[in-house]
């Protein structure tokens, strides 16, 4: 889980871990692991030789495809593997999901069931303001 200084997440780094860590139960050979810094450096750091990156649309491929080029520039021997999204999922990004959780959308077949619970309660306020509001 990567904490990007470039962004202010929703959750902490060490919340991100826990809700992770919580969808993978009886994975047995994965594990979740905060790092700061380049990717590529925690990969050889951890003794891994392939990162694994997920593409949702065409911006998302020119974005890894930059990403690529220079992680093989500083580390030549870790390779990229990136996977298609499912079609079903090719829309969500975090910022639509926080979006839709503030305003108290239905997040079912979104989010992982702790997910959504633990979006519903960081906008608790939020959302006890829209009830007030609606009642108006």
């Amino acid at each position: 889980v990567y904490e990007n200084p470039g962004k202010k997440p929703l959750f902490s780094l060490q919340q991100r871990v826990e809700l992770i860590e919580q969808a993978i139960i009886g994975w047995p050979n994965v594990q979740v692991e905060p790092f700061h810094g380049l990717a590529v450096d925690f990969v050889q750091k951890v003794g891994g030789k392939v990162m694994v990156r997920g593409l949702r649309v065409s911006s998302d491929f020119e974005r890894e495809f930059e990403m690529a080029l220079m992680n093989k520039k500083l580390a030549p021997d870790i390779e990229l593997v990136c996977l298609m999204t499912s079609v079903q999922y090719q829309f969500l990004s975090s910022s639509l999901i926080k979006e839709v959780a503030m305003l108290g959308g239905c997040l079912e077949d979104l989010v992982s069931d702790h997910v959504a619970a633990a979006l519903r309660e960081k906008f608790s306020s939020n959302l006890a303001k829209l009830s007030t509001a609606r009642v108006r």
